[in-house]
């Protein structure tokens, strides 16, 4: 990789968000990697985000006709993911994207062969795949410690949820939030579903089921393999960030838990206690985010293949689109079955 500076590579991110912000920070740190232009609508936004990296807030079209930019990361609203991905592969930008490359799967697969025919690198942001301790839990199930896996129990509750407008438009709580747990699922298990049964009830909010979605899920899926993964989920968890999974195989269990602000563990006559798990997917998440984006840019500088590809982004919502139809319509479906 070349140094920052001279000959670095220059880069735009589109959307100053939350999210934003740390992919900012953090591709700010890579060597050879100059971020050059934020995009954002909510132009002070960008340009408080932009004044903090040394970049420039320009609009989308500036930043995607200069052919110094080399690369894309985009972390802009979901309903502008497909047409970014398509126009930056289109002028030859690589392009890293946060979920879903778009609601619908269709118009995700069109991204796909968008990014096929340009020959550029499309990487989506499955975080968690870059978590160390789920990382670690993966790199030793696939070294055989517990023998063949044989079923997964994913737990993914959040500590509240977002604000009502944001659920109208999230294309509800299977394509929002489960869809990184349907990563997760076909990563660990190395298989893909067979059969989904989706359920769903409203918990936590009555206005989420008056948006038309919901607020808490069980899904249960059955691998072509024959294995089995069961994925608990609530948009409401009083304790904090609650993200953890265990895997059982043939010579024993592997499992991944919970990050906490600390790992002091107090003891009294009353009680043994230790930190509630972190607030939220921001702190949660931290190395995470940096990891993939370090490896997002070795990706590109080096040739090597990107671990999430956009690929992965279509099954995962796949497997989203057929969990909403199986809670809409009360029953388990095949994958693949037709409308």
């Amino acid at each position: 990789m070349t140094e920052k500076g001279h000959g670095a590579m220059d880069v735009v991110v589109f959307g100053a968000g939350r999210i934003g912000r740390i992919h900012a920070g953090n591709l700010a740190r890579q060597p050879g990697v100059r971020l050059k232009y934020v995009v954002d609508v909510n132009r002070e936004a960008a340009e408080a985000l932009a004044r903090e990296h040394g970049a420039e807030a320009v609009e989308a079209d500036v930043a995607l006709a200069d052919r110094a930019v080399g690369a894309s990361v985009i972390c802009s609203s979901t309903d502008t993911h497909a047409d970014l991905i398509e126009r930056s592969a289109t002028v030859g930008k690589h392009v890293f994207c946060e979920k879903p490359a778009d609601l619908t799967v269709a118009r995700a697969q069109a991204c796909a062969q968008a990014v096929e025919r340009a020959g550029v690198v499309c990487m989506i942001g499955f975080q968690r795949r870059f978590d160390p301790t789920f990382a670690a839990v993966k790199a030793r199930l696939d070294a055989g410690e517990i023998g063949t896996p044989e079923m997964l129990v994913v737990t993914s509750r959040d500590p509240g949820a977002p604000p009502v407008e944001y659920i109208k438009r999230s294309g509800g709580i299977f394509k929002d939030m489960l869809i990184h747990d349907f990563d997760i699922f076909r990563w660990i298990l190395d298989d893909e579903a067979e059969t989904i049964h989706a359920t769903g009830s409203c918990l936590t909010d009555p206005s989420i089921a008056e948006a038309g979605d919901v607020d808490s899920t069980a899904v249960t899926i059955r691998t072509k393999r024959g294995r089995l993964c069961q994925i608990n989920t609530t948009r409401r968890a009083a304790y904090g960030y609650d993200q953890r999974f265990e895997v059982l195989g043939s010579a024993g269990m592997l499992q991944a838990g919970n990050v906490r602000p600390t790992e002091v563990t107090a003891y009294s006559a009353k009680a043994v206690s230790t930190d509630v798990p972190e607030p939220f997917f921001l702190e949660r998440y931290r190395a995470a985010y940096a990891h993939e984006i370090a490896h997002f840019f070795e990706a590109v500088t080096r040739g090597t293949p990107v671990r999430t590809t956009i690929a992965d982004g279509v099954k995962a919502l796949e497997l989203a689109e057929a969990a909403t139809r199986s809670w809409r319509e009360g029953r388990a479906l095949r994958i693949g079955e037709g409308a």
